[in-house]
């Protein structure tokens, strides 16, 4: 039976080295229980989108801007920008000086050696011969593995100065002549080390045969993650956050209010992946699952807390709502056609042309003539979405319109009469129930309401149905 954990460190617990070093590393602990554990680290909080796009806003980093090609010098004024960015961020953490200088050294020698293959890759492609556009997922995943390679190397160098046989894995891809497939380059690579003996510090980003920024984008980390404990039979995988699983976003309804939730199921984990609430990837998940690798999910800042643990067969011993989670903001996209009925195939036409567009479809649902589908995109893709579905059914009527979809979620929540219970706390606070899904399978309750009403939803609904009852969601 393996002794061994792997576990991943998110990018915003990175940005804060001194409780990475004492709440998730603990360098306090004796020797016999400082090994048998894999770190997988993200790059630094914000990193990341500098050097590819800002997640939510867009801005664009180096690779947006050599994307574009707007002008040859902007993408290479934002890599030097970068880069001082990221020896900055070195500053704060090393105070010995040569510690520092090996840092600094270390990006300099990658990011002038990323400036340089991106002028020679904009040279062989201005004789026409090459495209550029035919390198440009290369170039992403590229530049996506120097920001984990910057936190990896940081975090082993720092570790070995406090006597910790700590190792840095780069699994980037940087100057290495092979491309292997995923599964044989993680298994190449940890054959190397002595998890008992020798503390490894790996980069989320796996540079491998399939490309994983073109499957995953940048839930690459996660997947590498996975893998890792996946080959190397992991006792436990762990995924370190900046909070609890909750019963809700504590943000909203109020800290005093949610409780971690102690157990739930890949189930579960499942459909918060759906609407945006990921404990974790569920591509990542699906690995562990079937290794049958529990996955626990504990807050950096309370390292004493066993925090969420995820199995397979986990099932709520007393029936229930577990968590109460949603998105604010989602486009219900709505195609009415009575030529529709008796036609199946035209739904499954309407479905396959709004996947074309590679937007996450939350739900969907039809009757005899109608199908709505709701988009977590932006008005933009929609209205495209919108004009190609015209042009393929001229006699359709079409509309979209901003909502709020809410999720209750449990392991088991075969509870008599929760609907009724939801609706009348929803009636309560004069909220208008728009949509209302259950499956049979009796894991999930979705709710569509007005945009401005998603905060008060949740607060109803946790109030109602988690709030309300005796029993205490974080005991299993």
């Amino acid at each position: 039976m393996a002794l061994h954990t792997v576990e991943k460190i998110g990018g915003t617990s990175m940005t804060n080295y001194p409780a990475v070093r004492d709440n998730i590393i603990q360098t306090s602990r004796s020797q016999a229980q400082m090994y048998n554990r894999i770190f997988v680290v993200s790059a630094y909080g914000g990193m990341t989108n500098r050097l590819l796009e800002h997640k939510k806003t867009r801005e664009p980093g180096v690779y947006a801007l050599f994307a574009n090609n707007d002008s040859d010098w902007q993408w290479s004024e934002a890599l030097t920008d970068t880069a001082k960015a990221m020896r900055a961020f070195n500053a704060t953490l090393f105070e010995q000086p040569h510690l520092l200088k090996q840092a600094d050294q270390f990006i300099t020698e990658r990011m002038e050696g990323v400036r340089s293959c991106l002028l020679d890759l904009q040279r062989v492609c201005s004789y026409g011969h090459f495209q550029i556009n035919e390198h440009l997922a290369t170039v992403r995943e590229m530049l996506a593995g120097v920001g984990e390679a910057h936190s990896a190397f940081n975090t082993a160098l720092l570790l070995q100065s406090e006597g910790i046989n700590a190792r840095f894995v780069d699994l980037s891809g940087w100057r290495e002549p092979d491309n292997l497939p995923l599964d044989d380059k993680i298994r190449t690579v940890f054959s190397r080390y002595d998890v008992a003996n020798e503390m490894p510090i790996v980069t989320g980003y796996t540079q491998c045969a399939e490309g994983l920024m073109q499957t995953f984008d940048r839930g690459y980390s996660e997947i590498t993650f996975s893998k890792i404990a996946e080959l190397t039979e992991a006792r436990e995988a762990v995924i370190h956050k900046e909070y609890h699983l909750s019963t809700a976003d504590p943000s909203v309804v109020g800290e005093k209010n949610v409780k971690p939730i102690g157990r739930t199921n890949y189930d579960v984990a499942d459909q918060l992946s759906l609407i945006g609430m990921e404990a974790i990837h569920p591509k990542a998940a699906k690995g562990l699952r079937k290794k049958n690798i529990p996955l626990r999910v504990k807050n950096t800042f309370e390292p004493d807390h066993d925090g969420t643990l995820i199995t397979t067969e986990y099932r709520s011993s007393t029936p229930r709502v577990e968590i109460i989670a949603g998105i604010g903001h989602v486009y219900a996209l709505n195609v009415f056609d009575q030529d529709m009925v008796g036609e199946p195939h035209q739904f499954l036409e309407i479905q396959q042309l709004v996947q074309e567009f590679n937007v996450p479809l939350l739900a969907k649902e039809h009757n005899a003539n109608t199908v709505t589908l709701y988009l977590d995109t932006g008005l933009k893709v929609v209205e495209r979405i919108q004009a190609r579905l015209e042009r393929h059914f001229p006699n359709a009527e079409m509309t979209s319109r901003k909502v709020s979809m809410v999720s209750v979620i449990g392991s088991d929540m075969n509870v008599p009469g929760i609907l009724a219970n939801l609706s009348t706390a929803l009636a309560e606070r004069n909220i208008n129930v728009m949509a209302i899904y259950q499956s049979i399978r009796q894991v999930d309750v979705r709710v569509v309401v007005e945009e401005d009403h998603y905060e008060t939803t949740i607060m109803a609904l946790h109030q109602a149905l988690i709030e309300g009852h005796q029993y205490d969601v974080s005991v299993a």
